[in-house]
């Protein structure tokens, strides 16, 4: 029953996953507690997130504090502490960080699995990195398995 699934976190506080996450990263709500329907999360972009596109799941983002530019579609827009953006899904999109500290948001994923792909991101460890960045080319074949693609480099 739904009043069974009732949450209530301490300040700080993140749920658990199968594999610990970073402190940027803290799941508030793991999908397994919304029923499928929802991932919340407290994110602080440490690394810029490269072009990418979501196939099913709609991004939602509230900024905290600091400023993220999101790169949507063909346009970059910058979201200061108290707006909101969101990210359907199918157009392609990137998020990177435009303030020094780097932007604090609460990301919504929905339908959820977003901290899945980031257990299993994070699971796979420095193997997806190329010279300390994030690689499309090394990240595809995980974010695929979560209806995720980002853009790779032409190769000349």
């Amino acid at each position: 029953m739904s009043h069974n699934r009732f949450l209530l976190l301490d300040f700080g506080a993140a749920r658990p996953g199968r594999v610990p996450l970073p402190p940027a990263f803290a799941v508030k709500a793991a999908t397994a507690d919304t029923e499928g329907r929802f991932s919340l999360l407290e994110v602080v972009l440490a690394r810029d997130i490269p072009r990418h596109t979501h196939h099913e799941a709609d991004e939602a983002i509230y900024v905290l504090d600091g400023i993220l530019e999101v790169e949507f579609d063909d346009r970059v827009v910058h979201a200061t502490a108290g707006m909101f953006v969101l990210l359907p899904h199918g157009i392609p999109h990137a998020l990177r960080r435009a303030s020094t500290p780097p932007p604090r948001v609460l990301q919504i994923s929905s339908p959820g699995g977003w901290e899945c792909y980031l257990e299993d991101l994070f699971e796979a460890g420095p193997a997806v990195l190329t010279d300390g960045v994030l690689d499309p080319v090394k990240i595809n074949p995980i974010a695929a398995g979560h209806a995720i693609r980002y853009e790779e480099p032409l190769v000349t």
